[in-house]
């Protein structure tokens, strides 16, 4: 009778192998370059909010003084008192806060029948969407304004809001977040007798919320921050927005006066810090996973 004999299994040791000095070594060099990074970013905000406390003249002044000499209040009182501040701001908030409600509605209903339905030329439809991403704005301004001009809706708020209700960025990027919710719920919905609308409100939008608020952030941003356009369309003081009303009273007949443009730069930039600050925590979301499909 054979007896099988089961060779003693040896004991090995596992050794983590050494790492150099130089990767023991934190990398004092990549923590450099990001606090170099870091103040050329916020340099300049220091830069404006520290100058809207300052005269002209100090501003102006050589060499130049970062900190303010004589601490004032007379840029922020000329910007309330001299302009008429609540009506180009309320101007400002009309037109983002419609134009943001837009681009959410319209752009998430075109990016969900992108994502989720099945119709002739949906994907002839897709690149042409992208393709309107890679066309400057400039090329279409002039034929813009004159669709605009034609239709009588020059010097209102239409005409400053209808131009932007939906954007292509908007319709790519709902559409790239919606390709990531599963079908199931879709197909369990309609199976339960719900109509495209009521799967699209109830099921779909509830999903969307970090894509929506990165949507919001971005659309409210650029509405905001909108010169170009403003300056062309709106022909009276009562439709100036505030980036507009700012650059044409900031500039006297001999010389800029930049201690009120830097007043008015910061207060236009605190609307746009609270609401990152409310919804960034979704932003962040947002953006990580549209980019998953």
């Amino acid at each position: 009778m054979a007896v099988s004999t089961v060779p003693p299994i040896a004991l090995v040791t596992k050794t983590r192998p050494r790492r150099s000095p130089m990767r023991q070594r934190p990398k004092v060099w990549l923590y450099v370059v990001l606090v170099l990074g870091m103040i050329a970013m916020i340099l300049p905000f220091v830069w404006m909010i520290l100058g809207s406390f300052k005269t002209n003249a100090e501003i102006r002044q050589y060499p130049l003084n970062f900190w303010p000499l004589e601490p004032t209040l007379d840029n922020y009182t000329e910007l309330f008192v001299r302009l008429d501040f609540a009506t180009f701001f309320a101007n400002s908030l009309v037109v983002a806060i419609f134009v943001t409600a837009g681009n959410i509605v319209f752009s998430s209903m075109v990016g969900y029948a992108l994502a989720k339905l099945e119709f002739a030329g949906k994907k002839v439809l897709f690149i042409l969407v992208l393709g309107t991403l890679m066309v400057p704005g400039v090329v279409t301004f002039v034929p813009l304004f004159v669709l605009t001009a034609n239709l009588g809706l020059v010097n209102s708020y239409p005409g400053l809001i209808l131009p932007f209700l939906i954007a292509p960025l908007g319709v790519f990027l709902m559409r790239q977040f919606m390709l990531s919710l599963p079908d199931e719920l879709i197909e369990a919905a309609r199976i339960d007798g719900a109509s495209e609308w009521r799967i699209f409100l109830r099921v779909i939008m509830p999903l969307c919320g970090p894509a929506v608020a990165t949507l919001t952030i971005l659309t409210f941003l650029a509405s905001w921050n909108n010169f170009l356009w403003p300056l062309v369309v709106a022909t009276s003081e009562d439709r100036y927005t505030l980036p507009v009303a700012l650059a044409l009273y900031s500039v006297g007949q001999n010389a800029a006066e930049y201690g009120l443009m830097m007043a008015g730069a910061v207060v236009v930039v605190l609307p746009i810090l609270l609401i990152f600050v409310l919804l960034q925590k979704y932003f962040v979301q947002g953006i990580a996973l549209t980019g998953i499909k």
